[in-house]
Formats: C-alpha cells, sequence, structure tokens
C-alpha cells in the first residue's frame, strides 16, 4: 500500500494552497493542528467541520488523517478542557491527524470553495471579489446565460429550500454573480457598488434585507456549510489525482 509521510503531505498542501501567504491575516491555525505516531499517510478523509461525527467517522473509515476546513485551534492559545479535550484525546487515542485550512481554501482559484461555485455555474470573465482584511477571498463572474435565481438556488445548493434563504429583489434575468463562502453577509455591499445582479455567501443577516431590497439587488444565503463543502470535496479529488493516496468525503451537515 502507498504511504506518503506527514511531512511530505504537509508541504503538498502548503504548496498547492500557499498556506503561508496569509500568515498573520486568517485567524485560523493553517496546516497540521494535531500530529500521530505513525507518520505514514495512507488515507485521508476531508470534512467541513473538525468535530466528534467527523472524528468517529474518520476512524471508521481507517483514514490516518483528516483534512477539514473549520479546525480546533484558531490562533490562540485554548485551554485543553471539557469539549475541547476531549476532542484532542481521541484524536491521539487513534492515531489521527488533524490537518486544517480556512481561508486559503476559500480564496484558492482552482480547488476554493468560490473557485468550485464559479465552476458549477459557468462562470466566465472570472475576477477576484470580496475583501476580507485586504484580501479579496470570493470570487465574480458572468453567467453564459441568463439564469432565474432559483435555477442558480438549484445548481449550487439543491434547490431555495435548501437555503437560509432567498431575497429575490433584483433583475429576474441574472447574469453578474458575486461569491464569497461562509460569513460575509456584509459583503453584499460590494456586490452592490459593483452593480451585480446576485449576491451568493453563507451566513445570514436580518440587515442585509432592507438593504438589498431598496438597492435591487438578489441574494442567496447558501447556508455556511453548504457553500464550504466544494473546497474539501475538490482537494480531495486533487490529491486523489496527484498521488497514490485513498481519499473520501465525511457529509456531515449542520443545516446552517
Amino acid at each position: 500500500m502507498t504511504r506518503m509521510q506527514l511531512v511530505e503531505l504537509d508541504a503538498w498542501f502548503r504548496d498547492l494552497l500557499r498556506l503561508d501567504d496569509l500568515a498573520g491575516i486568517d485567524p485560523a491555525l493553517n496546516g497540521i493542528q494535531v500530529s500521530r505516531r505513525d507518520t505514514g499517510i495512507t488515507r485521508v478523509a476531508f470534512a467541513v467541520d473538525a468535530c466528534m461525527e467527523t472524528f468517529r467517522r474518520a476512524v471508521e473509515q481507517r483514514a490516518d488523517l483528516l483534512f477539514v476546513h473549520h479546525g480546533i485551534f484558531w490562533g490562540h492559545e485554548t485551554r485543553l478542557t471539557g469539549a475541547h479535550y476531549e476532542r484532542i484525546r481521541f484524536l491521539i487515542e487513534n492515531d489521527l491527524a488533524l490537518y486544517a485550512v480556512h481561508l486559503p481554501l476559500d480564496m484558492h482559484p482552482e480547488v476554493g470553495n468560490n473557485a468550485g461555485m464559479a465552476a458549477a455555474l459557468g462562470l466566465h470573465e472570472v475576477r477576484p471579489f470580496g475583501t476580507y482584511r485586504g484580501q479579496q477571498i470570493g470570487c465574480a463572474g458572468i453567467l453564459p446565460e441568463s439564469r432565474t435565481i432559483d435555477q442558480v438556488a438549484q445548481t449550487l445548493f439543491g434547490g431555495s429550500e435548501q437555503t437560509l434563504g432567498v431575497l429575490p429583489f433584483g433583475p429576474r434575468e441574472i447574469r453578474s454573480v458575486g461569491l464569497v463562502s461562509g460569513g460575509a453577509p456584509h459583503e453584499v455591499e460590494e456586490a452592490i457598488a459593483g452593480r451585480l445582479d446576485l449576491y451568493v455567501t453563507g451566513d445570514a443577516a436580518h440587515t442585509v434585507y432592507h438593504r438589498a431590497m431598496e438597492t435591487g439587488i438578489n441574494v442567496i444565503f447558501g447556508g455556511h456549510y453548504l457553500t464550504e463543502t466544494w473546497g474539501v470535496r475538490q482537494l480531495s479529488r486533487k490529491l486523489a489525482a496527484s498521488s497514490d493516496l485513498d481519499t473520501l468525503f465525511i457529509d456531515v451537515p449542520t443545516g446552517l
């Protein structure tokens, strides 16, 4: 069975995702968050969140490493007590390494969350969009043909009923779209300034409702989880195609 050393896999992720470029900007502790005794890796599981459910399922699937978008360390000291201690204890006892990548996976132009949504919609003239701490972590582009807001929601999230909310306050025939995965409801202001037909993000915000209505823009709050499965799924496929490692995706939807 093909094995890759953890240090080699770390170098592969760091090079592809350019982790060092966002050092000091991303609040997450990107990279290896928990190591393992046996540093050889044969199977890698991918999931959105570091939680006991994904840990258990990764162990059941005999994964050596779990790659997540939301890790358990966020750039500051955290006491090893309660649920935080239990998570780390479980990882160590089951020799499961944990690897986390936050903003670099949102913004990556090939395997990122926003790039995945843009590709699913077939956007062209794709450009950086959505400024966070001086970095544009989302993207915007033009649909190949006009689509309704319900059609976009169907393509990205399986239907409007799967989202947190849809604000159909803009043009019925949508051509221009801005995308910022996760928690970026107030970045709608950049979409308004850019005269986009539709803004798509994860989290919803009450205060966006009237702003969107008064400025005439469509908004889809797709849910934090559903806008951030794209990156881990694409990265799983990329790793499988680039190595002989086994990969799998663990789906633990939160509905939020």
